[in-house]
């Protein structure tokens, strides 16, 4: 038995179409069952999604003002989002505060920042090598070694296609383990050693 051509398009579209879509979704919980917006977020899932507000960011910030070691920690806690929404260039500007402050740690990540580069600003090595000199000068070891890294990106037309090669993975893996914060929070208080 032959089908009519007309007749088969018919079965074949029936088949495909599929039914519309209910812009609302039946909810049943030990109170019942409504019928909510597809995109309904309950307020106890909400809440439970945002981190509770302890005070923490704050008060690290306003001893961030005074205490580069605490400067320091924002910063690492801006670039990672730990605590604080992700932010590179609250990051960057925290960081240069306790490097500018004298912190040789800051100094050597914030030399490890311009020669990389952040997610949107490309890597910088005149400006990398300037803060890994500094923390050379202090004698820190990785430092002189990422100064001469920065020393020949500096003189590299292609620091760029290099960063995004070698050192991005490398770089921002080593931030998450290559530096420990400073601080310690307790009884609603930050203390530093």
């Amino acid at each position: 038995m032959r089908v009519p051509a007309h007749l088969a398009l018919c079965l074949l579209l029936a088949a495909c179409a599929q039914p519309p879509q209910k812009e609302t979704a039946r909810i049943c919980d030990s109170a019942g069952c409504v019928e909510r917006p597809r995109d309904y977020v309950s307020p106890e899932v909400a809440q439970a999604s945002q981190p509770e507000d302890d005070g923490r960011a704050a008060a690290l910030q306003s001893l961030a003002e005074r205490d580069p070691r605490a400067a320091y920690d924002l910063a690492l806690r801006y670039f990672r989002g730990d605590g604080v929404r992700q932010d590179s260039y609250q990051a960057l500007t925290w960081m240069r505060s306790a490097a500018e402050r004298g912190h040789l740690q800051a100094q050597k990540a914030l030399g490890r920042f311009y020669l990389s580069g952040l997610e949107e600003m490309g890597p910088d090595p005149a400006e990398a090598e300037k803060w890994l000199t500094i923390a050379a000068g202090r004698g820190d070891k990785e430092s002189a070694k990422l100064k001469a890294e920065a020393s020949a990106a500096r003189k590299s037309d292609d620091a760029e296609r290099r960063f995004r090669q070698h050192w991005r993975p490398l770089v921002y893996d080593y931030w998450y383990r290559g530096y420990p914060y400073l601080g310690l929070w307790r009884d609603g208080n930050w203390y530093y050693r």
